[in-house]
């Protein structure tokens, strides 16, 4: 079978490479670039953090599987892809080490812009020693939105930092909030409750409908004075005006982003000149974590190949 890639060749840490060494017997083709113009000839979609449109997928000849390196869907016409006979799948943040990657990544964000760390860099390099000053996690509050996979390992976590746990949740909150031993949980109605309490929010969802541009002007408005922002999901949960608008008038401390409105973002963008820590969508791309998404893609292959279901389909 061949399997197209639509990110360049060595994209989320060499993945493409992993997954021929897993299934040699197959054909590999990337696209190059984050997106895909033709699905001719492919048998199985990789779409990372491409665009796959009903017009795309009307390209395919014989697609029989889209199969995402990870857990989001939010790119791909999934309802389209089940009407034209094609499979949908993904690899869940909390089977593949994905999940507690995230999570490593989320508390360097947290740490790194609670202790200055870009300027601390500039102050080294200056001769500077003894500052800047930064602020500790213990006593604090962190507001967790979304306890699905990567919010429980979060949780999981934060407690030794000695940090009071919010948490949001689509359903059943109190239950999810009682069995995780969290300080407060709600439902999405509470949110801008939690946010006011929150010294830290940091974003653990996914984008539906409802979620997108979660943090409006309203949120962010919601917010603690003096908190920070962290992003580790997926940035269209953030309306990048609102957030520009927050950082330039002090609504919020700062923001730590692995996630951005358009990606890759332009890097000359003003927003960057304000109170920010970035990497590169890097969460979860962690040797653990690819071992396991590598698995579970690899699997699904071989279950196709084979006639029989995906799992995790959609």
């Amino acid at each position: 079978m061949k399997i197209l890639f639509a990110a360049p060749e060595n994209a989320w840490g060499g993945f493409l490479g992993l997954l021929r060494s897993k299934i040699p017997n197959h054909g590999f083709e990337a696209t190059g670039r984050f997106g895909v113009d033709s699905l001719a000839g492919a048998d199985v979609l990789i779409p990372t953090m491409g665009l796959i449109t009903k017009e795309i997928l009307m390209t395919r000849d014989r697609l029989r599987l889209i199969q995402q390196c990870g857990s989001g869907l939010e790119s791909v016409d999934v309802p389209a892809a089940k009407k034209m006979g094609i499979k949908v799948a993904n690899v869940p943040t909390d089977i593949s080490g994905n999940a507690d990657s995230v999570a490593e990544l989320a508390i360097y964000l947290m740490i790194g812009i609670s202790r200055k760390v870009h300027e601390a860099a500039a102050r080294l390099k200056k001769g500077l020693m003894g500052e800047p000053q930064g602020m500790a996690l213990r006593g604090r509050s962190v507001g967790i939105v979304g306890l699905g996979g990567i919010g429980r390992a979060l949780v999981q976590r934060l407690k030794p930092f000695g940090v009071k746990i919010l948490g949001i949740k689509r359903s059943n909150p109190k239950e999810a909030g009682d069995a995780l031993g969290l300080d407060w949980a709600g439902g999405p109605e509470h949110l801008h409750e939690m946010l006011g309490k929150s010294d830290y929010v940091v974003l653990c969802l996914p984008v539906t409908p409802q979620s997108l541009n979660l943090m409006d002007w309203e949120a962010f408005g919601s917010m603690k004075p003096g908190s920070f922002l962290i992003n580790v999901s997926r940035g269209g949960l953030v309306n990048r005006e609102a957030l520009a608008h927050a950082l330039s008038k002090d609504l919020i401390a700062g923001a730590g982003l692995d996630v951005f409105w358009e990606e890759p973002p332009d890097p000359e963008d003003p927003i960057f000149r304000q109170n920010i820590i970035t990497t590169p969508h890097i969460a979860g791309c962690t040797d653990d974590s690819m071992r396991g998404i590598v698995a579970g893609v690899a699997e699904n292959i071989r279950r196709i190949e084979r006639g029989e279901e995906p799992l995790n389909a959609q």
